[in-house]
């Protein structure tokens, strides 16, 4: 099992944290997905390390940024 945290721009309520939680949510070996909306961070735990690409492309698809 891996831990991951990105830092997600652009979200501003439980809508937002609901769309990116629910984009990662779709990644395969995905367990569970924290948003703290206040700073951004995004924490995903995951069977196995997930390709930073996949995660952009999920992050990008809810409408949302991660930070470089």
């Amino acid at each position: 099992m891996t831990t991951q945290t990105y830092t997600v721009t652009g979200m501003t309520c439980s809508h937002c944290v609901q769309s990116v939680s629910s984009e990662l949510g779709k990644l395969d070996g995905v367990q569970q997905v924290q948003v703290d909306l206040a700073s951004g961070a995004v924490t995903v735990t995951s069977a196995q390390a997930l390709d930073d690409a996949a995660v952009r492309a999920a992050v990008d698809e809810a409408g949302y940024e991660v930070a470089s």
